[in-house]
């Protein structure tokens, strides 16, 4: 079956503008049922991160594919997938700051059930003390550091820390959660199946000292997506929590976690200028492609901000993007002759779909037969 991609290439479909991110919808729906498939087969919960795509749409159908619950980082996204439908959610981010908290409240009200995240006996305090004003218990989990050295318990203190989290009577600590992604023995790594054997492992043994203080841990979620199958395979974990696999992008091919013909976006450019032989300029620059994957660092080795696609949608080596302004990206040619003309479409793949959508006020989604625009409701949703 033709792809939207197949079809703006042979010129059969127009784009309404450009820059445009690019969402097919049966390579989109492929890779939900893929891994819903995979997780699902090894008895274990997928509750999937809307980062990735922060629109209810996507979000529905990922439960309606057998998805438990879904995964957010703010509150405020929360809100929004709470107001597309969403009734089982967690937000996996230390649940610091009243501002936050009263949301959280809120929220938990309306919906069947809300997770909340802890990592520190300061947080859990003020969380408990502000449930107890309001007459409410709050379901939490206690975030632990496996090896990304960002929010989480160090794995040393989470008994002793889950001990004094489980004396608040206000709070109801049913679970550990932890994000590690590709890191081995605290430094990155290439061998996701390590990777995930090793984080499983780590919180299975807090678990179990979580246990053996008298805390009764039903939930350990893991995962992100190059582990998260991985990890559910080893039965020592509950619930994973990829995002990114809806979409998949070159990260994730890069890694290993997903086929080329698996990338369900593009990102669409037109050229507004040729100046010269050997450089061409298109009209997204760096409010249109996020630059937080290095390039030209190992192991992967990011060849620029975004991968230019030939026209039989390719990678080529030629063409790269390399240096952007805020309206601006600036293509140049390896050989000297870029080949791009004024008012052509260029086809491109970003390295990180995730701040790629987050851009965007709206994204085009091609579903049978219909390209319609999709608005990014989540977008920006930062509390």
């Amino acid at each position: 079956m033709e792809t939207i991609f197949d079809l703006v290439r042979a010129g059969k479909m127009e784009l309404p503008e450009t820059p445009s991110l690019v969402v097919d919808g049966g390579i989109m729906r492929g890779n939900i049922a893929r891994m819903q498939e995979g997780v699902s087969a090894c008895g274990c919960a997928l509750r999937p991160h809307i980062k990735t795509h922060k629109i209810p749409y996507f979000t529905n159908l990922q439960l309606q594919a057998g998805a438990q619950g879904i995964t957010c980082a703010k509150v405020s996204e929360a809100e929004v997938m709470a107001n597309g439908g969403a009734q089982d959610i967690f937000i996996a981010y230390p649940m610091v700051g009243a501002f936050r908290i009263k949301r959280a409240l809120e929220l938990q009200k309306r919906i069947r059930r809300l997770i909340l995240a802890v990592d520190s006996l300061e947080g859990a305090q003020a969380l408990n003390d502000a449930a107890q004003g309001q007459g409410l218990t709050c379901e939490v989990r206690l975030e632990v550091d496996t090896g990304a050295a960002r929010t989480g318990a160090l794995r040393d203190c989470c008994a002793a820390l889950g001990a004094e989290v489980g004396k608040l009577g206000n709070l109801r600590l049913t679970g550990i959660y932890t994000f590690k992604s590709l890191v081995l023995e605290g430094a990155p790594t290439q061998n996701a199946e390590a990777a995930a054997r090793e984080e499983v492992q780590m919180m299975d043994e807090t678990a179990k000292a979580l246990r053996a203080v008298g805390l009764d841990i039903k939930d350990v979620s893991v995962g992100s997506t190059p582990t998260g199958l991985l990890a559910a395979k080893t039965g020592l974990c509950t619930e994973v929590r990829p995002g990114t696999y809806i979409f998949n992008d070159w990260m994730v091919m890069k890694e290993g976690c997903a086929e080329f013909s698996q990338i369900a976006e593009r990102i669409y450019c037109t050229v507004v200028s040729t100046p010269r032989p050997d450089l061409a300029i298109i009209d997204g620059g760096v409010k249109t492609f996020p630059m937080d994957a290095p390039i030209d660092a190992a192991p992967y080795y990011y060849p620029g901000y975004a991968v230019i696609l030939d026209g039989q949608g390719q990678p080529q080596e030629n063409l790269t993007l390399r240096r952007m302004s805020e309206e601006h990206g600036i293509v140049t040619a390896k050989n000297g002759e870029t080949g791009l003309k004024v008012g052509q479409l260029v086809e491109l793949v970003p390295v990180h779909v995730c701040p790629a959508v987050n851009l965007q006020n709206h994204i085009f989604l091609y579903e049978r037969g219909e390209l319609s625009s999709l608005a990014v409701a989540a977008r920006g949703m930062l509390v």
